[in-house]
């Protein structure tokens, strides 16, 4: 069984980050074969701060110029991918640290403009944003069977060598295709897909397609989730088994949320 685990900014810091590596640990020692993707949303825009850069997103989707890819370049692909693959160590797995560049593990090309759900009905160019068209299996297939953990930034390169910020739920829904996965699980902020924003126990076990298109529709998912829930479901269409959107994780709850669909977090269905 291969599982594609995609970890969000918001989840990568404090005790939250080694409880992450021993479940990770966990699912490796009953014979799970894991990938992990991650972002850096929150650490990208507060680098981008301190180096007099101001963030911009249009509809939960970041606009990246040169200025942003830098620091994606030094806070995602540097020191998170560093600190993950640390905390992976010390949680007895044997990582290792990609991404888009490293012999074209995820391959780009850039994204061009585009009607986006939640930004009006005028294309948006969002910049130096890539869309996943390869995927380096064969590469990801060798560390695993030699017993790595590959961990990938969300980079992604091109065949000329440019390089593009694509969203970490892309990448990880590009590996998870790729690798035909058994499930692609979404580590995020929120603990799954919620009724209402403010209210966690308002979560939703079970969604499909027809419920979170309403639900967008309706204003009940907005910003980040929008996009999140597309390309999960696109994955869905391209043959992967489930996707599971779950927040921060007490121990034991990825592979519940795995065993048990839609007793942690949400469970996607067509």
């Amino acid at each position: 069984m291969t599982l594609v685990v995609k970890l969000g900014g918001e989840v990568l810091a404090g005790p939250a980050r080694a409880t992450l590596a021993t479940e990770l640990a966990a699912l490796w020692s009953s014979q799970k074969k894991v990938v992990v993707v991650h972002g850096g949303g929150p650490q990208t825009s507060e680098l981008q701060e301190r180096l007099g850069q101001k963030p911009r997103k249009i509809a939960g989707r970041r606009v990246t110029d040169e200025g942003a890819l830098d620091a994606i370049k030094m806070m995602v692909c540097g020191k998170l991918n560093v600190e993950l693959c640390a905390a992976l160590v010390a949680a007895g797995l044997r990582p290792v640290g990609l991404h888009g560049a490293s012999s074209l593990v995820v391959e780009a090309r850039r994204r061009p403009p585009k009607v986006l759900s939640g930004a009006g009905p005028e294309p948006v160019d969002l910049g130096l944003v890539g869309d996943v068209v390869g995927v380096g299996h064969e590469l990801l297939a060798l560390l695993l069977g030699a017993g790595h953990v590959p961990v990938v930034a969300c980079l992604g390169c091109a065949r000329d060598g440019s390089t593009y910020n694509i969203n970490a739920d892309v990448v990880a829904n590009g590996i998870a295709v790729g690798l035909a996965a058994t499930a692609l699980v979404l580590v995020t902020g929120a603990p799954g897909v919620l009724r209402d924003v403010a209210d966690p126990s308002s979560r939703l076990p079970r969604l499909s397609r027809a419920a979170s298109a309403a639900a967008v529709a309706d204003g009940t998912v907005t910003e980040g989730m929008i996009p999140k829930l597309e390309e999960a479901f696109l994955a869905i269409d391209a043959g992967v088994g489930r996707v599971h959107i779950v927040g921060q994780l007490a121990p034991g709850d990825l592979a519940r949320a795995l065993a048990e669909p839609g007793s942690v977090g949400t469970v996607l269905e067509p």
